[in-house]
């Protein structure tokens, strides 16, 4: 078969001669750095490698060994996964961003990391009080500025709260946050697209120049489809009337999409459709080549994946997909920039693939919705579930039964109902009086804001590290941490005390290069061997 292959030419190496064995072509595929040469030996027709030499389009061999050029290579960066026009967008070195983990798990500590790396960090904002999110963004633009490097904060939908979710964008386009990542959103939200359009222009030559940069993050083509095209007349017509928008960028926006980033999110921690990357990424990838096309957009909508990036062969198959960059969550969880515990980094470190468990989310309980935990070494996911079962079965909380009460008391509130809602009240009698009079007036509500309680402290008693809560530790965590743990087994990145965000992040991406280059090879008919997938983790600089 070999025999057959067309030959460019005949190589004749400097140094050291072609490699033909299977440890040779494993070694070589990791110098990844380098030009690398598919040859023949004329004597077995088998394929071979080979790095520096000459390449003569003559096959006379003047006394020299020489031998016959099947494909050459250029060198294989990690900086060149991606779709480099991301990477000049943002201005960042590598097509790879952390993304913004609720309650500020993405730490601004996490984000620096990152804008220091030339990757992009989302901060965790979700969940968080608006002062506190206008106290880290204080943080961020102190350290980061504005104009320099990149970095960004996210923007979940608040349907039950439009109020924050308005006073978030608010706080965004008054502090400068140039990149948002937008989360949770079935449908376009007057807010999400006031961000989007403030500051667009028209520059002399025509093209139209974006100040914010929104990323939508999205499991589904529906969704997907609301990002990808112009925003609705509708919204735009109503930001104009209220003075939130300018008419000159209300008609810029009408030419453009929404988001120009999206983020496909596919088996991840936390919100998840739960669905395969490979099977997702190609419906988005495909909706976007048909409204680009639809809409005449002159400029590229970037596409990038998440969920299931844990390993290197993971990355790399993200972007032999054709994605634009990657992004990761669970593994910087359990990086020592995260904002989570010690002792729930420790518990994540200790995950298989399959310790997870879908379960009840706090901020969509009543519309069942819900979330990807941990399941090893905690009782939150089964224990929000019979939460979830109790809400769908009863009215109210007299009418579950006693020695149900008295379960979820015990083992789960471990305080009274009575206790629970004293609590609940005062939160909302100070976030939201309207919410707390709905929860006065309806006693389904009520019982619903106490199992809400509940559901959304335990993510914080994860972040404090409470000993006393640990079996009720809410953390957020998908396949990928299993995954991630089997990968650094044994190397420097296994203990939990090591696993610094930009080393988890340049060791992905390494590894993702010397796969690429391990498939490019076989490709071309080289023999390379299974273990020459296999990046071992090590200090990169």
């Amino acid at each position: 078969m070999n025999s057959a292959i067309a030959v460019l030419g005949m190589f004749t190496p400097h140094a050291s001669a072609p490699a033909f064995d299977p440890e040779s072509i494993a070694a070589a595929v990791h110098r990844i750095r380098e030009p690398i040469h598919v040859v023949r030996d004329p004597a077995t027709g088998r394929l071979g490698v080979a790095f520096e030499g000459d390449v003569q389009t003559q096959h006379g061999s003047n006394g020299v060994t020489r031998w016959p050029l099947i494909a050459a290579l250029p060198a294989a960066f990690p900086e060149w996964l991606g779709d480099r026009s991301f990477c000049e967008m943002h201005g960042l070195r590598f097509p790879y961003v952390a993304g913004a983990m609720a309650n500020g798990i993405a730490t601004t500590d996490l984000v620096i990391a990152m804008a220091g790396a030339g990757m992009l960090g989302f901060f965790g904002a979700a969940g968080l009080s608006l002062s506190r999110v206008t106290a880290e963004i204080d943080h961020l633009r102190a350290t980061l500025g504005t104009d320099g490097a990149a970095w960004g904060s996210n923007l979940i939908h608040s349907p039950n709260e439009p109020a924050l979710e308005a006073g978030i964008v608010d706080l965004y386009l008054r502090k400068d946050v140039r990149r948002v990542s937008a989360s949770a959103y079935m449908s376009l939200s007057p807010h999400v697209v006031r961000y989007a359009a403030t500051g667009l222009r028209r520059l002399p030559g025509g093209r139209i120049a974006r100040r914010n940069h929104l990323f939508a993050k999205i499991s589904r083509p529906e969704v997907a489809r609301h990002f990808m095209a112009p925003p609705p007349q509708t919204i735009l017509d109503a930001l104009v009337r209220d003075g939130l928008l300018t008419a000159d960028e209300a008609t810029l926006a009408a030419e453009l999409p929404v988001a120009e980033d999206i983020i496909v999110e596919a088996d991840s921690g936390g919100h998840t459709d739960n669905r395969a990357a490979a099977a997702l990424f190609p419906i988005i990838a495909s909706l976007r080549d048909d409204l680009s096309a639809k809409h005449g957009y002159h400029r590229p909508i970037r596409v990038g994946l998440a969920g299931g990036i844990g390993t290197p062969i993971s990355a790399a198959s993200a972007f032999a997909m054709g994605a634009a960059f990657v992004l990761t969550g669970s593994v910087n969880q359990g990086a020592v920039e995260s904002g989570l515990s010690e002792e729930g980094r420790k518990m994540l470190a200790q995950a298989g693939m399959a310790d997870v468990v879908m379960t009840a989310a706090a901020d969509m309980f009543e519309l069942g919705v819900k979330l990807q935990v941990l399941k090893r070494g905690t009782m939150f996911g089964v224990r929000a579930n019979g939460l979830y079962d109790a809400y769908s079965q009863y009215d109210g909380w007299e009418d579950v039964p006693a020695a149900r009460r008295k379960q979820i008391e015990d083992n789960v509130f471990a305080m009274s109902f009575d206790d629970v809602w004293e609590r609940t009240a005062a939160f909302w009698g100070e976030r939201n009086p309207d919410e707390l009079q709905r929860g006065q007036q309806n006693p389904k509500r009520k019982m619903a804001l106490c199992f809400r309680w509940y559901l959304g402290l335990s993510s914080r008693w994860a972040i404090a590290g409470d000993s006393k809560r640990k079996m009720d530790y809410q953390i957020w965590c998908g396949p990928a941490m299993g995954a991630f743990n089997d990968w650094v087994a044994g190397s420097f990145l296994d203990p939990p005390e090591k696993r610094e965000a930009v080393q988890i992040a340049r060791n992905l991406l390494e590894g993702a290069a010397v796969v690429t280059r391990a498939q490019q090879l076989r490709s071309y008919g080289v023999p390379v061997p299974g273990a020459a997938f296999r990046f071992v983790p090590r200090p990169l600089s």
